[in-house]
């Protein structure tokens, strides 16, 4: 090779090699000192898009993870209230079995007619709790609904009973027949807006049909409870006593296996698919609502008929009265896409709602009275369904926590799979880049040395020079 002065090629080609080292440990030491061997998407243009993809999928994940943890917040609070209705509830039940003991006199009937109006009052400060400014379980929070009207079932009769089948001729699921006689007392006794209706007859003294009367005369003769009273409102907290017994009509009494339509507007059928006497409110919604239905016969020895009442009393609340109301239920974002949410509506959880309290013709507020043995009789099945609304919506609301556990667990273990999957792509292997690193480092150094080495050879002209 010449030896040249202008240009020293073994020096140009010693620098260039030495620019590449040099970038070469540039990049090692970013990757080094960072952690991750893709640092910009020059580096990985495909697994920088990728990566950043499911970064944005990781924070989505742990932001639904919190949703569910506030979710889950905000129902503990709701089921707190609705659990401290339950507890006043299981007192309030005690209260009324004690007032329908004739060994308490009208003073401490008064006495606990004074605590239960505290304790529905109670009620509804429970029913007014709140979360971040938000009402839970006023009914403020409940899903889209049309007013429904309160349907009571007795699955205990024959299923060849009708509502026209006579008080005399009524046989239970087995077959056999009530002991009821035309000569016994007939004790009925429903709850209203608050109010209660009592009264007792004569079995057999309501018509003068031939066969006797019926289950549909009973009822008549309840809804004549209400517009005999001088505080009765026209068709409020009346039974439909319009027996249709071939088919199901909305709000008729009849005996099919269709007990009614529920708020949502999903038909409700028997659980055996077999007959069961239905009936329900002339009127929709909370105004309408009765809250308690009471059914006892006492026989010509002054003894109640136990035996008989089991059967003629087991009318239960399938469909529980509801106002109209619009889709207000809370939504709780827990996925990466839109509308991946868990929906859930919470009931009212007021006194009016539970049957407790009611409102007046002229506007006043009554609560369930207790101050008579009658009354207190006729207030047990009201706090029976009261309770079990109350346990059904904590169960609900129970049922939704628990989902939101496995919710939580699952939005963690995707958060953590796709941090595995991002870190595969994204991070460094510190031992491998150390090598790089080390590697480039000493090409580096090698480089520098080779460098001085070439230009010093251009010295060595000089001594020709001399």
């Amino acid at each position: 090779m010449a030896l040249v002065v202008k240009n020293n090629m073994a020096a140009l080609n010693t620098l260039n090699i030495m620019g590449k080292n040099n970038k070469a440990l540039s990049s090692s030491l970013q990757k080094v000192s960072s952690g991750m061997k893709i640092n910009s998407a020059a580096d990985n243009p495909a697994g920088y898009a990728i990566s950043e993809r499911m970064r944005t999928q990781i924070r989505s994940l742990d932001q639904d993870n919190q949703n569910a943890q506030n979710g889950q917040n905000m129902l503990k609070t709701a089921e707190g209230a609705v659990s401290s209705t339950v507890e006043i509830l299981k007192t309030l039940k005690e209260k009324v079995l004690d007032a329908a003991n004739d060994t308490n006199t009208t003073y401490d009937r008064k006495t606990m007619q004074d605590y239960l109006d505290q304790a529905v009052d109670q009620i509804n400060d429970n029913a007014s709790t709140t979360y971040n400014g938000q009402l839970l379980v006023d009914g403020s929070k409940n899903k889209e609904q049309s007013a429904t009207k309160v349907v009571y079932s007795n699955a205990s009769f024959s299923t060849n009973v009708s509502f026209t089948s006579a008080l005399t001729n009524l046989h239970d699921r087995n077959g056999g027949k009530l002991d009821i006689q035309s000569s016994d007392k007939l004790s009925v006794s429903f709850v209203s807006n608050g109010k209660t209706f009592t009264t007792t007859i004569t079995v057999g003294s309501l018509t003068s049909k031939v066969g006797g009367d019926t289950l549909q005369d009973v009822f008549k003769l309840a809804n004549s409870l209400v517009t005999g009273s001088a505080s009765a409102v026209a068709n409020i907290g009346k039974f439909n006593t319009n027996a249709t017994d071939a088919t199901a009509k909305s709000g008729d009494m009849h005996a099919t296996s269709v007990i009614g339509q529920t708020a949502e507007g999903v038909t409700m059928y028997t659980a055996d698919g077999k007959n069961v006497l239905s009936v329900a409110a002339s009127v929709a919604g909370l105004s309408g609502n009765i809250s308690g239905f009471t059914l006892s016969v006492t026989g010509t020895d002054g003894n109640i008929k136990k035996s008989v009442d089991s059967i003629l009393d087991a009318w239960d609340e399938q469909i529980g009265a509801q106002d109209k109301s619009n889709d207000n239920a809370i939504t709780m974002q827990i996925g990466t896409k839109s509308n991946q949410a868990i929906r859930v509506g919470l009931s009212d959880m007021r006194a009016r709602a539970l049957g407790l309290q009611g409102v007046s013709p002229d506007g006043r507020v009554q609560n369930l009275d207790i101050t008579t043995r009658a009354n207190a009789n006729a207030s047990i099945n009201v706090l029976d369904n009261a309770v079990q609304k109350a346990l059904k919506e904590q169960t609900k609301i129970g049922s939704v926590e628990s989902r939101l556990d496995y919710t939580q667990d699952n939005l963690t273990t995707q958060s953590e799979n796709v941090q595995a999957s991002e870190s595969t792509i994204r991070d460094a292997n510190m031992a491998k880049e150390m090598t790089e690193y080390t590697k480039n480092n000493v090409l580096m150094q090698a480089s520098q040395a080779m460098l001085a080495q070439a230009n010093q050879s251009s010295q060595n002209i000089l001594q020709l020079l001399q």
